[in-house]
C-alpha cells in the first residue's frame, strides 16, 4: 500500500486537528502517549512511518530498492531536524522579561499601562504582535509560535553578555544563591559590604570591599561572585585562605 511519507517539518506545520487526521489516514497503531500534546502526536506518526518503511516487502528487486530509497530519504530527513532550542528567559523586572534562544534575542513581555485590559504584549523588533490580559497568555504565545517557526524573526541578535540587561540578570541570579543583596554601590551580606562584580568589553572581573581599586578578572558571573562568597566579612576584608594561611606562624620546613 502506497501512502504519503511525511517529514517532521510537515507534520509541525499541522495542527493537532489535521495530526488525528494523519494518524486515522496512514492507519496508525502507536500508542500516542498525551493526546494533548501536539509532539505526542508528531512522535507516534513518525514512529508509525518508519516501522512501515522497514517492513516494506523486499521479494521483487524493484520494490526492495524502491523501499531502501524511501527509507534512506526519510531517516536522512529526520537526522536534518533540529528541535527548537528551549528558550531562556530573563527577567529584567516584574513587568519586563525577555526570551532568548541561546544567545539570540527572541522575542520580549513588557507591560502597558495605558491599555485598559489587555496591558501584557508581547514585543519582537520593537513592534507589538500580541496583546493579552495576562502574561502567561503572552508566554504560551512566544513558545507556541516559536516552536513551529510562525514567530517573526528577531532582527537584532544579542551577543553573549554584551546588554547591560543580561550582565545585571547573570549577576542577580548569581547573588541570589547567596542571599546577597545587590544595591546601587555594590554587593552586601548583612549589611556588610563584599564588594563588586560586573563586565567590561565582554571580559567578567570584580573587586573586593577591601581594595575597590583592584579589578580581578574571572571567566563567568559565577566564578566572580563564588570569588565574592570567599570573603569573610568579620576578617575587613581577608580572604579565608588568607585568614587561615597567611596569618600562621612562620615555621621552618624540614624535608629530611
Amino acid at each position: 500500500m502506497t501512502y504519503q511519507i511525511y517529514s517532521h517539518q510537515q507534520l509541525q506545520l499541522k495542527s493537532i486537528a489535521r495530526l488525528k487526521q494523519i494518524y486515522a489516514e496512514i492507519g496508525c497503531t502507536v500508542e500516542v502517549s498525551d493526546k494533548r500534546s501536539k509532539d505526542s502526536w508528531i512522535s507516534a506518526i513518525a514512529e508509525y512511518q518508519a516501522s512501515k518503511i522497514q517492513k516494506l516487502s523486499p521479494a521483487a528487486p524493484d520494490n526492495q530498492a524502491l523501499a531502501q530509497a524511501e527509507l534512506d530519504s526519510y531517516i536522512a530527513d529526520q537526522a536534518q531536524v533540529v528541535a527548537p532550542e528551549p528558550l531562556r528567559i530573563v527577567e529584567i523586572s516584574f513587568d519586563h522579561h525577555e526570551y532568548y534562544a541561546g544567545n539570540q534575542l527572541v522575542a520580549s513581555i513588557s507591560h502597558d499601562d495605558n491599555h485598559l485590559t489587555q496591558r501584557w504584549v508581547v514585543i519582537v523588533n520593537d513592534k507589538e504582535i500580541f496583546r493579552a490580559n495576562t502574561p502567561m497568555r503572552c508566554h504560551r504565545f512566544i513558545c507556541t509560535h516559536y516552536k513551529d517557526g510562525s514567530l517573526p524573526v528577531q532582527e537584532q541578535l544579542a551577543t553573549p553578555c554584551t546588554t547591560g540587561n543580561e550582565v545585571m540578570a547573570q549577576i542577580f541570579n548569581e547573588c541570589d544563591k547567596y542571599g546577597y543583596e545587590i544595591l546601587k554601590d555594590g554587593i552586601y551580606q548583612n549589611d556588610q559590604k563584599l564588594g563588586e562584580v560586573g563586565q567590561t568589553d565582554g571580559n567578567w572581573w570584580f573587586t573586593r570591599a577591601a581594595d575597590e581599586t583592584q579589578r580581578i578578572s574571572c571567566d563567568s558571573a559565577m566564578s566572580a561572585v563564588q570569588s565574592l562568597s570567599m570573603v569573610d566579612v568579620s576578617t575587613d576584608g581577608k580572604s579565608i585562605f588568607d585568614e587561615y594561611f597567611l596569618e600562621q606562624p612562620k615555621e621552618t620546613a624540614n624535608w629530611r
